[in-house]
């Protein structure tokens, strides 16, 4: 077809020879010419199916893409749901918990104010029991004592009668003295934490057959009366569980003089229990601990409590003492 098209454009007059090598130089002109587009052509239409691939694979990276999108947007929205759920629920909590210590300090209030009351009715009765009963019986034994001489030597009979008179006052006197000490010790308020101690002991000592070691130092009794009060309340209360319920031989009751406190151990060889039960009101219908730790925490003090199998019980009250 070339060289057709190159035998009408040449001239008719050339010789066979001259045409011939006229054609023969037009088609290598031509295959120079063609080769290069024909390579071009063949890149083009080779990056053009490369490229349909590409924006295939980009199209379906679009979709992905989008999908993700999707998928993230509702994540977002349920996380911000739930961290707003989470606020809601944690203003909530706060404000149980809120209500909760309200209520815990009004109980803990309600407790301090049933311990005073019940401290100062101690003391109403102590005196009562001191003021007239003891008087009481004290004006019937003196008049019992003067029956007894007026009678003379010859009724002995009424002379024994008297007697036996006698010592059943002075047993109801003595029953009188002990349960007003148990009440309100009036050494306690005379002469201080220590002489009121000591007593108590001498008679739980008589009562119980324990002996109980005790060790104290004179700075106890920089303490108010107050917290003298509570320190004598919670070393006997602690004194009658020994009694009732540790079956130990041995007990010490011990204050130890601090920089700027007092701490008084009571420890014991006892049988040991659950301390947290004990401590747990709503499992624990006695109160001996819990109305101990209430009367140390209501004057600014520390109460502990320890307890082992094969050690025995310490209790242990700390308070500060006044700062001069």
């Amino acid at each position: 077809m070339h060289e057709v098209a190159m035998h009408a454009i040449l001239p008719s007059d050339m010789s066979a020879h001259k045409r011939a090598r006229a054609i023969e130089q037009a088609a290598r002109f031509l295959a120079n010419v063609l080769e290069p587009i024909e390579k071009t052509t063949e890149y083009a239409v080779r990056n053009l199916s490369e490229l349909k691939q590409s924006n295939e694979l980009l199209r379906k990276r679009s979709v992905e893409l989008l999908t993700a999108n999707r998928q993230l947007r509702g994540e977002i929205a349920r996380r911000v749901a739930a961290e707003k759920s989470l606020r809601t629920s944690e203003r909530k909590t706060v404000l149980l918990l809120e209500e909760a210590r309200t209520m815990q300090t009004r109980l803990r209030l309600l407790s301090h104010q049933i311990l005073s009351a019940q401290e100062e009715e101690r003391k109403e009765i102590s005196r009562e029991l001191h003021d007239e009963i003891v008087q009481t019986l004290t004006g019937i034994n003196v008049q019992l004592a003067g029956l007894k001489m007026e009678s003379g030597l010859n009724k002995r009979s009424f002379s024994k009668r008297i007697g036996r008179t006698q010592l059943l006052v002075e047993k109801s006197v003595n029953i009188v003295h002990r349960f007003a000490r148990n009440l309100r010790p009036q050494l306690l308020d005379d002469l201080g934490l220590i002489p009121a101690l000591v007593a108590y002991l001498k008679g739980y000592t008589e009562r119980t057959g324990l002996h109980v070691s005790f060790r104290a130092f004179a700075g106890v009794e920089k303490l108010s009366n107050e917290r003298r009060t509570v320190l004598f309340r919670v070393a006997q209360a602690a004194l009658v569980n020994v009694a009732e319920h540790a079956r130990a031989s041995h007990v010490s009751l011990t204050f130890r003089e601090m920089p700027k406190e007092v701490s008084m151990v009571i420890k014991d060889n006892g049988t040991s229990f659950d301390v947290a039960r004990a401590l747990d009101s709503r499992r624990n219908k006695r109160l001996g601990l819990i109305g101990m730790r209430e009367r140390v925490e209501m004057v600014g003090g520390l109460f502990n409590v320890e307890s082992r199998p094969g050690s025995g019980t310490i209790i242990s009250a700390t308070l500060p003492l006044p700062s001069h």
